[in-house]
């Protein structure tokens, strides 16, 4: 009876999804979704992210999170429009749902933009179960968190069109080895793009955000 209830509930989902990806489709509006575990850098690389892309797309933000605003008053700041949801209400859910994001994305007006960036909820599992729409999903890892992490959660760097390898800077102080996050993500994922960044000093951004605008383009303009 459990596994009846579970596959209700995600084919529920999955078909909220596909209407969400007729809607981005027939609007013309990319959509990624970005997932991590709490603390990779999301927000900030999001800020980078969004300050230079602000001036070619009309953008809106998706921020997910178990409890407080602080995310999106940071986000807010960069002057597009950012719609909150907290998890809290619904029992502290570790991801976003596609019933979630398509209340989300009527509150932030299709009509006016083209491309919606999700930060989901700080989660290296749940967020990869469920689709919600989303035209790419990339993950970020920062260093920190060990080389060890895609071979650990393999799901969420299954399904990734991309991955960012985030907090290069600190490499000198960890003493580890960059090229073994690269190894163990294409372990998972042979074909995936991987992009070694620092959201806090700006190196190795230009790739990432090369990638993300070829993307987008060829929806938008397609």
């Amino acid at each position: 009876m459990e596994i009846k209830v579970v596959k209700k509930v995600l084919s529920v989902n999955d078909a909220i999804a596909e209407e969400i990806r007729r809607q981005l489709r027939e609007k013309k509006v990319f959509m990624i979704n970005l997932m991590s575990s709490p603390g990779a850098g999301k927000t900030l690389l999001l800020e980078k992210t969004i300050s230079v892309l602000k001036k070619d797309f009309k953008l809106g933000v998706i921020v997910g999170d178990i409890c407080t605003t602080r995310d999106s008053e940071r986000l807010v700041r960069t002057g597009v429009p950012v719609v909150q949801l907290n998890t809290e209400p619904f029992g502290g859910d570790c991801h976003l749902a596609a019933n979630l994001i398509q209340g989300a994305l009527a509150e932030l007006k299709l009509d006016k933009l083209n491309f919606v960036v999700i930060e989901n909820v700080g989660n290296l599992v749940c967020p990869a179960e469920f689709d919600v729409g989303e035209d790419k999903k990339v993950v970020v890892l920062s260093l920190p968190e060990g080389d060890d992490k895609p071979l650990k959660y393999p799901l969420m760097f299954r399904v990734a069109d991309a991955a960012i390898v985030n907090k290069i800077d600190l490499a000198p102080h960890l003493e580890v080895d960059q090229e073994k996050f690269v190894r163990h993500i294409r372990q998972i994922n042979p074909e995936i793009p991987v992009f070694k960044t620092s959201a806090k000093t700006g190196a190795g951004l230009k790739p990432w955000l090369n990638w993300l605008t070829r993307q987008a383009k060829t929806k938008i303009q397609g």
